[in-house]
C-alpha cells in the first residue's frame, strides 16, 4: 500500500474511531447515570474499578505484545503465519486469567459479601470475557492490517451497546442479583464482539468479496493450521512479541497505575473509588474520544511507513518527507487540542460535574480533580504521538533497552502515587500521572531529536503554537475565569447559561485564530482527513 493511501486510510480510521469512542462514552455515561439510582457507590467501585481492572489487565497482557509485533512492517511477512501466531493469544489468555483470577479472589481483600454478593462469580465471568474476546483476535488483526475500519466500529459499538442495555435492564428489574447482572452483561458483550467478526468474514467469503490476496479464502482459514515448507509461526515476529511482552507489562502498570494503587494498597474505599471512576471517565472523555483514535491510526501509519531499526538515511526520501510532515502536524494538532481543553477546563470543571452528578460530584475535591485532569489530558496527548513514532522505528535492541526505562517509569508512577495520594487525596493520582507522562515525553523527544539530528527536518517544531494562538488562549482563560467567579457558582440557571455563552464565544475566537495563523496545519487536516476518497480499504 502506498504511503499516502496508507495515511488516508489511517486518517479515516481515526475519524471512525473518534465516532466509536464517542458512542461508547455516551453509552457508559448513560449506564452510570441509570445504575447509580439502583445500586450503591460501593457496587459501582467494585464493577468499574476492581473487576474492570481484571478484564483490562488480562486482555492487555494476553494480546498487546502479539498485536504490536504482528502489525510491524516485516519483509516477506506471511499472513498465514500471522494468523497462527495470533491464535496463541487464546492459550495465553487462559494462563493469564488463571493467574490473575486467583490473585483477585484469594489475595486481594474481597468486598463485604452482604452488601456486594457474588464477587467470586464476577471474577470468573470477567476472566471468561477475556478468553472469549481472544477468539476473534486473529480476525481483529487482519481487519486492522486491511483497514477494515467500519468493521471495528461495528463490532465494538454493538458489543458495548449490548453490555449497557443488558446491565441496565438486569440492575433495574433484578437488583438483588448484584454482580451477576454485570457479569452476564460482560460475557454477552464478548460473545457479541466475536460473533460479529466471524459472521462478517463468513459473509465476505460467501459473497466472494475478499480477493485472492486476502488471507481468509474459506472458513478453515479462520483457524490455525500447519503450513507446508514453512514454520508454524514467523520467528522474527515471535522475537518481537517477546520483547513487546516485557514492555506491555510496564505499559499496563503505567496506563492503569492509579487503579492498581487503589486495588492493591486500598488507599480509597470502594465508595470513593466509584466516585473517582465517574470523574475519571468524564476527564478522560477527550483522550478516549479524540487522542486514542489518533494515536492508534498514527501507530499504524508510522509502523507501515518506516522500516523498524533503520536510521533516517536508510528510509526512502518520499517516506521520510511524508512521515516527518505527519509527525510535525500531529504534534501541533494534539498540542493545540490539549491546550484548549486545559484552558477551558479550569473554568468549566465545576459546572460540568454539577450538571452531570449534582452535589455528589461538584462538592469537595471533584472540581479540583477535574481541573488537574485537564493538564493530564495535554501531556497524555503529546506522549501518545511521540511514543507512537518512538515505538514504530526503534530496533529490537532499543525495544529491550526501553523495557528497563519502562521499569523506572513504573516505579516513579507507583511511588509518586502513594506519596501524593496520602498528601492530597485522589488528586495525587492525577499529579503522579502527569509526572510520569512528562518523564516519558522527555525520553521520546530525546529519541526523536537524535533520530532527525543533522537531517534538516525539524518535526519537534510542532510543539510550538503561534504567538497569536498563545495570546488568544491566555485571554480566553482570563475571561472565562472571571465569568465563572461572577456567573457560575451559586447563581441561577440564566447566569450559568451566560457563563456557557461566554465560553462558547471565547472558544470561537480561539478556533478562528488557529484557522488564520496555523494555515499549514489547517491545510494538512483538510487534505488528509477530509479531502481524500478511500476505496476498498474503507470497509
Amino acid at each position: 500500500m502506498e504511503g499516502r493511501d496508507l495515511l488516508a486510510g489511517a486518517a479515516r480510521a481515526a475519524i471512525y474511531n473518534m465516532a466509536l469512542q464517542f458512542c461508547i462514552r455516551i453509552m457508559t455515561f448513560v449506564l452510570n447515570g441509570v445504575v447509580l439510582r439502583y445500586i450503591s457507590k460501593e457496587m459501582l467501585g467494585v464493577v468499574n474499578v476492581r473487576l474492570t481492572l481484571l478484564y483490562t489487565t488480562t486482555l492487555f497482557l494476553a494480546t498487546e505484545s502479539f498485536d504490536q509485533a504482528c502489525l510491524s512492517k516485516i519483509e516477506d511477512k506471511d499472513w498465514r503465519q500471522v494468523v497462527n501466531q495470533m491464535w496463541l493469544t487464546f492459550p495465553m489468555s487462559i494462563l493469564v486469567c488463571l493467574v490473575f483470577g486467583c490473585v483477585w479472589m484469594f489475595v486481594l481483600e474481597s468486598p463485604d459479601s452482604e452488601s456486594i454478593p457474588y464477587y467470586g462469580t464476577g471474577v470468573v465471568c470477567f476472566c471468561l470475557t477475556t478468553i472469549i474476546t481472544t477468539l476473534a483476535r486473529p480476525h481483529f488483526i487482519i481487519g486492522q492490517c486491511h483497514l477494515f475500519n467500519r468493521l471495528r466500529v461495528l463490532s465494538v459499538a454493538l458489543s458495548e451497546l449490548v453490555r449497557c442495555l443488558i446491565a441496565a435492564f438486569l440492575v433495574i428489574y433484578f437488583p438483588h442479583w448484584g454482580l451477576i447482572s454485570f457479569s452476564i452483561a460482560q460475557v454477552t458483550s464478548a460473545i457479541t464482539y466475536s460473533v460479529i467478526y466471524y459472521a462478517v468474514y463468513y459473509l465476505m467469503i460467501k459473497a466472494e468479496d475478499t480477493g485472492e490476496s486476502f488471507v481468509f479464502q474459506s472458513v478453515r482459514d479462520f483457524f490455525p493450521k500447519i503450513l507446508p515448507n514453512k514454520s508454524f509461526v514467523d520467528w522474527r515476529l515471535v522475537s518481537l512479541t517477546r520483547s513487546f511482552f516485557k514492555q506491555s507489562i510496564f505499559k499496563q502498570i503505567l496506563t492503569e497505575g492509579e487503579k492498581y494503587i487503589m486495588t492493591v494498597f486500598g488507599v480509597l474505599s470502594f465508595g470513593d473509588q466509584g466516585v473517582y471512576d465517574i470523574i475519571n471517565n468524564l476527564g478522560s472523555m477527550a483522550p478516549r474520544f479524540i487522542f486514542l483514535p489518533i494515536e492508534e491510526s498514527s501507530r499504524l501509519f508510522f509502523s507501515c511507513s518506516f522500516a523498524r531499526g533503520e536510521n533516517l538515511r536508510q528510509q526512502s526520501k518520499d517516506s521520510a518527507d511524508l512521515v516527518t510532515s505527519v509527525l510535525e502536524h500531529l504534534l501541533k494538532t494534539v498540542t493545540l487540542i490539549g491546550s484548549v481543553i486545559l484552558v477551558f477546563g479550569q473554568s468549566y470543571a465545576f459546572l460540568a460535574l454539577d450538571l452531570y452528578g449534582g452535589s455528589l460530584l461538584s462538592a469537595g475535591t471533584g472540581p479540583l480533580l477535574l481541573r488537574w485532569y485537564c493538564l493530564y489530558v495535554l501531556v497524555l496527548a503529546v506522549n501518545g504521538i511521540t511514543e507512537c513514532f518512538y515505538f514504530a522505528v526503534m530496533s529490537k535492541k532499543e525495544i529491550d533497552s526501553y523495557n528497563h526505562k519502562m521499569l523506572l517509569f513504573s516505579i516513579i508512577l507507583l511511588v509518586s502515587s502513594l506519596f501524593l495520594t496520602r498528601l492530597v487525596g485522589s488528586v495525587g493520582f492525577v499529579l503522579a500521572n502527569c509526572i510520569n507522562m512528562a518523564c516519558r515525553i522527555l525520553q521520546s523527544v530525546y529519541f526523536i531529536h537524535n533520530y532527525y539530528k543533522d537531517s534538516g527536518y525539524k518535526p519537534l517544531q510542532g510543539f510550538i503554537p503561534s504567538y497569536p494562538v498563545l495570546g488568544t488562549l491566555v485571554a480566553a482563560y482570563c475571561i472565562t475565569a472571571l465569568s465563572e467567579s461572577y456567573f457560575c457558582c451559586g447563581y441561577g440557571n440564566l447566569f450559568r447559561l451566560l457563563h456557557i455563552i461566554i465560553g462558547g464565544l471565547c472558544l470561537l475566537c480561539v478556533l478562528v485564530t488557529i484557522a488564520i495563523s496555523e494555515k499549514q496545519l489547517v491545510q494538512f487536516v483538510t487534505t488528509q482527513l477530509w479531502g481524500r476518497k478511500i476505496g476498498k480499504t474503507d470497509r
